[in-house]
This record gives structure tokens, sequence and C-alpha cells, in this order.
């Protein structure tokens, strides 16, 4: 078989189009949700919300990513917690505190993020607490714990949380099992 230089390309841009949108077809046609679509404002809070938890997060684009990992990784009843715990932060916020999130003191953001951090402890405790009676695990996360781990996974694996926060050596040299450890020697990923 002869294929020219311009029929292989056609073929593999068909290929790697099919790969991305495939998926999504087939969704469709055996009934599965679709992804989930996050307005720009929920982009923008969930920024808001990632710098809060880790001030640079914003310049990494955490809300994009914590929307994608939303939409494509979680499964329904866990979108929906977490849509439903969007929707209700900016009011709850305006309740507690008088102001928007977006402009609101740094100070007013960081209690009002820590007074939900003790909340999904007690949610999670609560629900393994019930898990453990009863079989049921299908229970979804509370929507700040979502929140709030996919802000350091999604900082913690950028380029700047890896250059900036943690010491990324991208090729650390030879390799030495038994090199010796003393107290307060920094370590590397």
């Amino acid at each position: 078989m002869n294929l020219t230089r311009r029929e292989a390309l056609i073929k593999m841009a068909v290929a790697m189009g099919a790969s991305v949108v495939g998926p999504r077809l087939l969704a469709k046609n055996f009934g599965l949700a679709t992804p989930l679509d996050f307005s720009t404002a929920d982009i923008t809070l969930l920024d808001e919300i990632g710098e809060t938890v880790i001030p640079g997060a914003k310049a990494t684009g955490i809300g994009a990513f914590i929307a994608m990992m939303v939409a494509d990784c979680y499964e329904a009843p866990a979108q929906a917690a977490f849509q439903a715990g969007l929707a209700r932060f900016p009011a709850d916020y305006r309740a507690r505190h008088g102001e928007d999130f977006l402009t609101g003191q740094p100070a007013n953001r960081t209690e009002f993020l820590n007074a939900l951090d003790r909340e999904q402890r007690k949610f999670t405790a609560e629900q393994r607490r019930k898990t453990a009676d009863a079989a049921d695990e299908d229970q979804p996360p509370h929507s700040f714990r979502m929140m709030r781990e996919l802000a350091l996974l999604g900082y913690f694996t950028s380029e700047i949380g890896q250059t900036k926060a943690l010491r990324y050596l991208e090729v650390p040299g030879r390799y030495d099992g038994n090199v010796p450890y003393k107290k307060g020697d920094e370590w590397f990923i």
C-alpha cells in the first residue's frame, strides 16, 4: 500500500480528531451524561477559591483545571454535589460577611474557607460513620473537600507549583540508592 504524505497526514488528522470527539459522541449514543459546562463566572470563582487556598494558584489557571477535572473525571453524584456547593458559595459568603467573595477582604475569605473546611470535616466523619454502619458508599464528598483537593492537585502538578513551591529536578543525576540522610536535608521529587 503506497500512501502519499498528504494522505498520511489526512488519515492522522482524522484519527486524532476521532480520539477527541469520539468519546463524547459515544456517550450521547449510549445515553451517558454529557460533560458539564462551567460558566466564565464559575471559573473566575474557582480561580479565587484556589488563590485563597494556595496563594499563587490563580496564575496556574486553577479554576479551569478544577472545572475540567470535575466535568471529565467525577461521577454524576459528585458532579451534582460540586455544582450545588459552587452555586451556594457566593450567597453563603455574602450572608456571612456582607460582601462579594471575589472582592472580599483576604481575612474574611480565609475565615470563610476555614469554616467550610471544618464543616466538610464533620460531614466526612459523619459520612464515614454512616458507611461503616450501612454499606452505602455512593455518597459524594462535600463540595468544599473536592474544591480544596483539586486546588492542591492542580497547583502542585503545575509547572509553577513544581518549580516554585517544590524543588523539582528534571534530571536529578545518577542513581545512588545509599545516600546518607542528615536531619534537615532537603528532598527532591
